[in-house]
């Protein structure tokens, strides 16, 4: 039986999966958030909720399924859920669509953090992980909007890492480069596929990252480029 809960948003996706898959290798009870019928996409030992991580009332949901166990406390989130759009250059993007991806990346990031705070606290501490972008710290033309929502992740996780560092909360950022998912082959079929970073890989960063072994971390921007 699971001695520690942690829970994953966006497990559904090209990325959630391999993660789901390697926390419950190491023993973790995993509570994972999906919409839009997605649970049949999680693996069966997970603990799968209905829930929209943008909407507060679901991620207080979600935060209380997951710290009801009282022999497996909450002990980390992994923020996986956000998104990627390509625009125009910054005079040619409309507000909305730039206020749409900081949103995206953002709120479901800032709700299910500061639910779960408290918890982590409660516990005696524990791990937060979020998913940042290397466009954030290299940001690229046409992506203005998703750089900047990316690097407010980033922003947030350092922040949460110097509030809580006394309480024994630590949180680190994992920065991606492109992901080797179906989606993404589809949409750049002629790119070198070989030099991505699979799921796989940053997955076991990830785990490294919430499990005790890590516990002198917190504060990183770990770069997961593979070898592009």
């Amino acid at each position: 039986m699971a001695e520690r809960s942690v829970i994953v948003t966006g497990g559904a996706g090209g990325l959630g999966g391999a993660v789901l898959r390697s926390l419950l290798a190491d023993g973790w009870r995993v509570v994972a958030p999906v919409r839009g019928g997605s649970l049949e996409r999680l693996p069966e030992s997970a603990v799968g909720v209905e829930a929209d991580v943008t909407v507060a009332e679901d991620v207080e949901r979600v935060v209380t399924l997951a710290a009801q166990e009282a022999t497996a406390p909450l002990r980390a989130v992994v923020n996986l859920v956000g998104g990627f759009a390509m625009g125009g250059l910054v005079h040619e993007t409309p507000v909305t669509d730039f206020e749409a991806i900081l949103r995206l990346n953002l709120r479901p990031t800032y709700l299910m953090t500061a639910g779960a705070l408290p918890h982590l606290v409660a516990a005696g501490g524990g791990s937060v992980v979020c998913v940042s972008s290397r466009a954030a710290v290299a940001p690229f033309a046409g992506a203005a909007g998703y750089a900047t929502a990316k690097a407010a992740v980033l922003a947030f996780a350092n922040a949460v890492a110097v509030e809580y560092r006394k309480q024994g909360v630590r949180a680190n950022t994992v920065l991606p480069s492109v992901i080797d998912t179906p989606l993404n082959r589809r949409e750049q079929p002629d790119a070198d596929h070989s030099r991505w970073v699979t799921p796989e890989e940053i997955a076991r960063v990830i785990s490294f990252l919430v499990d005790d072994a890590s516990a002198p971390t917190s504060g990183a921007s770990i770069p997961v480029y593979g070898r592009a």
